[in-house]
């Protein structure tokens, strides 16, 4: 009963949001069809996942160095960080499955050392799609608790309908609160999120090299998604920012999730914008407003110029707020 009420109130707010307004390009993560498939069923193709990962899997990968031993993957799903040297190389975040031969031969090229440990920020598949993959190398799955049992549930998440993964694609590993570990000269910290973007995100903060992968708990420069099926919430996801603005200094290199490559200035600026459009909204629900009366109040509209360009809309985006208040 809790998954149906799940999906019934999913339904509900892809509905009530606008997500089915407007196409969507491949590169901002959703297909047409899987906006679409919301009004009619015939446009859903025989494998909606197998299709978003094949066109996913086509975008390139862009490499950044961030530190000496230290790269930042950007490309066919969420961002990734490599720490790679003599102990071996830490993975975090994996990309699509059909990603993963040029993650491989990416890999390959730093150096001979072995796949050691691969970490997932949370469950969603655009982070976890190659774990069991990187089981295949000998690698170690590490995670929060909460990414193993998402991934071992079904859900329904923005048209496309995910089945509990395989024993091989689960987290070997996994922490509750904090967890701490060294290797190739770089002190690792990782550590949980209270429910922001869904309950099972958690940071990586390399803190000799000043680098902290926020998952997506970042969007940088794009409304962000929050999956409010799995625990996401708009206060969670502002209280999720200001601990990684704690975090950093104005040197640190931050990692989104999606999008470019941030620092503390970057992700104050993203924390302002929810806080702003959080406030607004709040208060119109609290007034008695409807959701389509604070969508047609606009409480975003001075921002989406800039932040409506990712595949999150402006609407479906107040809709996320609106209904996580």
């Amino acid at each position: 009963m809790k998954n149906d009420n799940q999906r019934m109130s999913r339904r509900k707010l892809l509905r009530d949001a606008g997500v089915l307004a407007g196409a969507v390009a491949v590169t901002q993560l959703i297909p047409k069809w899987a906006l679409a498939a919301q009004h009619d069923a015939s446009t859903i193709p025989p494998d909606p996942l197998g299709q978003m990962r094949a066109e996913m899997g086509r975008i390139p990968i862009e490499k950044l160095r961030l530190a000496d031993n230290i790269t930042m993957l950007s490309g066919p799903g969420g961002n990734v960080v490599i720490l790679y040297g003599a102990d071996g190389k830490i993975v975090v975040d994996s990309f699509v499955q059909p990603a993963f031969p040029a993650v491989k031969r990416i890999l390959d090229s730093m150096g001979s050392s072995p796949i050691k440990l691969l970490i997932d920020t949370h469950w969603h598949f655009d982070h976890t799609d190659n774990n069991a993959n990187f089981h295949r190398t000998g690698a170690t799955i590490l995670a929060h608790e909460n990414t193993k049992k998402r991934l071992s549930e079904t859900h329904d998440v923005l048209g496309l309908h995910l089945t509990p993964s395989p024993q091989a694609a689960l987290p070997t590993e996994t922490f509750k609160t904090t967890h701490k570990l060294s290797a190739n000269g770089e002190s690792l910290e990782l550590a949980y999120f209270p429910p922001a973007h869904t309950d099972s995100d958690i940071y990586v903060h390399y803190t000799r090299a000043n680098v902290l992968h926020m998952g997506d708990i970042f969007f940088n420069g794009m409304y962000p998604f929050i999956d409010w099926g799995t625990g996401g919430n708009i206060d969670g996801t502002i209280a999720g920012a200001e601990l990684g603005m704690k975090l950093a200094d104005s040197r640190t290199k931050i990692v989104p999730g999606h999008g470019p490559l941030g620092d503390r200035a970057a992700l104050t600026t993203y924390r302002n914008v929810l806080l702003t459009i959080r406030d607004r909204v709040k208060k119109l629900k609290t007034s008695g407003k409807s959701l389509k009366e604070v969508m047609a109040a606009k409480p975003t509209a001075e921002y989406d110029a800039t932040w409506g360009r990712g595949f999150v809309t402006p609407d479906t985006f107040v809709g996320y707020v609106y209904n996580t208040l």
